[in-house]
């Protein structure tokens, strides 16, 4: 155990304690030597040109004079908090401390705006706390141990060389710089430590606003995976209409054709041709119900309400359609909404034997809202059919809301609310 005493000198861990403590007395004599700069110019230029009514005071001037640089001073260090903040992480980071980075100014938000509310952020003002208390701490803690890590080898090497005295006489003062340097490296350690604690009292945000934090960044990422499913979707609906589609419609044409040239040939022939041409026109049409159920061209080109209407003049089942929009809602919102309606309207034609359905769209001020209601038995339930488990799934991926009735004898209603803000 008394090997650790000495040791503390050549270990790595002390000598990171000793930079980082050195580093934040740095950063702290910063702003320190900026205020005191600023007071001392405003202090003599007060007392030498005071302002008018102030004349033969020098003190009074002087105190005026200093309270002028001050007042700039200070909301400038106060606008330069988010910035040193960010310099005692990074320095934080060579004790293995990772600590979560302080809010940074939002994307489109103005400068000023954001910073009138970090001045009035109690986050701002607990790292307005660390940057001076702890800052002075490091100061203090920094000097005692560069003091102790200079003069105790100096202690030692200053016995050794020197020739006054026998080497029994000289031994304490050995043995005092050898402990000043061994307690300049623990206090270095142990001021690290406590560096560390209060930067995690007061540089970390709280535990509500990391969780805030973290649902954010959570939603940022749906967000972008959803626009970047959508924008998947479209990529292969082109690439279909413009490929795929364009070849099996040429394909029908010349089979149509070879079919009526045919006409007097062999009725094996014709009856190969004949249903060549048949599957090759059920294809074509499967490809298209393909293409509009991926992502409909007529939704950007011409909006929900026309692409809407192609659904329901397709609907097997009578469709009355009511479409109230105050503007375009986002082209995500959007591709859920018309994929709810194709789905419901196509679920209400396959199991309902319904007579009639309504579809009913209306844009509040908080968001979109889809009706679909039908006539039909009911006795829908999401946890048997995987249709509407994927309604409500598409639904919730644009954190919107998805409530079925559909009573064992009918009706069946589906009401979908989507944010558009």
């Amino acid at each position: 155990m008394w090997r650790d005493g000495p040791a503390v000198l050549w270990s790595r861990r002390t000598w990171l304690a000793v930079a980082g403590l050195l580093a934040g007395a740095g950063l702290w004599l910063v702003p320190v030597a900026l205020v005191v700069a600023m007071v001392g110019v405003g202090v003599l230029v007060g007392a030498e040109h005071p302002l008018p009514g102030l004349s033969g005071s020098e003190e009074l001037g002087g105190m005026v004079g200093a309270a002028a640089p001050l007042a700039v001073a200070l909301p400038v260090l106060l606008a330069l908090t988010f910035r040193f903040t960010l310099w005692h992480e990074a320095r934080l980071r060579l004790l293995g401390a990772g600590l979560a980075p302080p809010a940074a100014r939002p994307p489109g938000v103005p400068r000023r705006r954001w910073l009138a509310r970090q001045a009035v952020s109690s986050a701002t003002w607990r790292q307005v706390r660390y940057h001076a208390l702890g800052g002075a701490f490091l100061a203090l803690a920094g000097v005692l141990v560069l003091a102790g890590l200079v003069f105790g080898p100096g202690f030692v090497v200053a016995a050794a060389l020197s020739s006054k005295g026998s080497l029994l006489n000289r031994l304490p003062i050995a043995a005092l710089g050898v402990a000043m340097a061994i307690a300049a490296g623990w206090l270095a350690r142990g001021a690290a430590a406590l560096d560390l604690a209060l930067a995690r009292r007061l540089l970390q945000p709280p535990a509500a606003e990391l969780l805030a934090r973290r649902v954010a960044s959570l939603s940022a990422s749906r967000a972008a995976a959803v626009e970047a499913a959508d924008a998947e979707r479209r990529r292969i609906e082109r690439d279909l209409h413009d490929g795929t589609q364009q070849r099996l419609v040429s394909l029908a044409m010349n089979l149509g054709m070879t079919r009526a040239a045919v006409a007097d040939a062999d009725p094996t022939v014709r009856a190969a041709v004949t249903a060549a041409h048949e599957e090759a026109k059920q294809t074509l049409a499967e490809l298209r119900d393909l293409i509009r159920g991926l992502h409909p061209a007529i939704l950007d080109e011409l909006g929900l309400d026309a692409a809407l209407s192609g659904i329901a003049a397709r609907s097997p089942v009578p469709v009355r359609l009511v479409v109230d929009l105050r503007g375009r809602p986002p082209a995500a919102i959007e591709a859920v909404a018309y994929f709810v309606v194709s789905e419901a309207l196509s679920n209400v034609a396959k199991h309902a034997a319904a007579t009639r359905a309504d579809v009913v769209v209306r844009q509040q001020t908080d968001g979109l809202t889809l009706a679909v209601a039908d006539d039909g038995r009911g006795g829908a339930d999401p946890v048997r059919g995987t249709g509407l488990r994927g309604l409500r799934q598409r639904v919730e991926s644009v954190d919107g809301t998805l409530s079925i009735a559909s009573p064992a004898g009918g009706p069946t209603s589906i009401l979908v609310t989507l944010p558009c803000g």
